[in-house]
């Protein structure tokens, strides 16, 4: 399976070359176009229960598709919203990643939503992680630009939640409030991820979250309040 990503890092498109058998697997809507002989499947990946779990908490579509090749030929995926594709290849390891940032990856890959004990519930939806384990190519996308920030694990690094793309698995995290009760209501700062140890976190340059914060105000109502005669 051969790559190109273009037009990055404002609006990356995903190219890939198939061979003949070959497959991806992809977040549902995320196709821009194929060659005729790219068969798609539509399913529920890893069952009813996996799927309504990564649909309900982890804000990913509740059906996957997978592309197969019946001869060779290309197919072109983007993310919904404009921003970076980065190829991150598994080699018998754990990714975690935000919700909103899984494009595609190896159908070899699992893909499950992680929990992470009760802390995510205090950390928006963004904070229900994807748990991508295996070996394959992995295909992350952002809103923005996409930042790499490697850890050495003598000191912790903050990131606030709505602008986490991916972590390493060595990489423990809790999340808190930006500051004191001011901060968190008056700062437009909500809460953050600290993370500890030694690995790397993947970050995005915008919040899809402070968008919707600055975009639903600007949008006219409707009156619903009806005259009668």
């Amino acid at each position: 399976m051969d790559h190109e990503i273009s037009h990055r890092p404002s609006y990356a498109q995903l190219t890939l070359d198939l061979d003949a058998g070959e497959s991806v697997r992809s977040e549902a809507g995320a196709m821009v176009s194929k060659s005729p002989q790219i068969d798609v499947e539509t399913a529920a990946e890893g069952g009813i229960l996996k799927s309504l779990s990564r649909s309900l908490f982890g804000g990913e579509s509740f059906f996957m598709n997978t592309f197969t090749a019946s001869e060779a030929g290309r197919i072109q995926l983007a993310p919904a919203l404009s921003g970076d594709v980065q190829h991150h290849p598994l080699d018998d390891e754990t990714l975690y990643v935000q919700s909103s940032s899984f494009l595609a990856s190896d159908p070899a890959i699992s893909v499950d939503t992680e929990f992470g004990g009760t802390k995510t519930f205090f950390g928006g939806e963004g904070l229900f992680l994807l748990r991508m384990e295996g070996t394959g190519p992995l295909f992350l996308s952002s809103y923005g630009a996409i930042d790499e920030h490697e850890l050495d694990g003598t000191e912790s690094y903050v990131v606030d939640t709505g602008h986490i793309v991916a972590f390493e698995e060595s990489l423990s995290f809790d999340v808190r409030k930006v500051g004191g009760l001011r901060s968190t209501l008056f700062s437009g700062e909500g809460l953050v991820c600290e993370f500890e140890g030694e690995g790397t976190v993947w970050t995005q340059t915008r919040s899809p979250d402070a968008f919707l914060s600055w975009l639903i105000p600007k949008i006219p109502q409707r009156n619903t309040t009806q005259t009668t005669t």
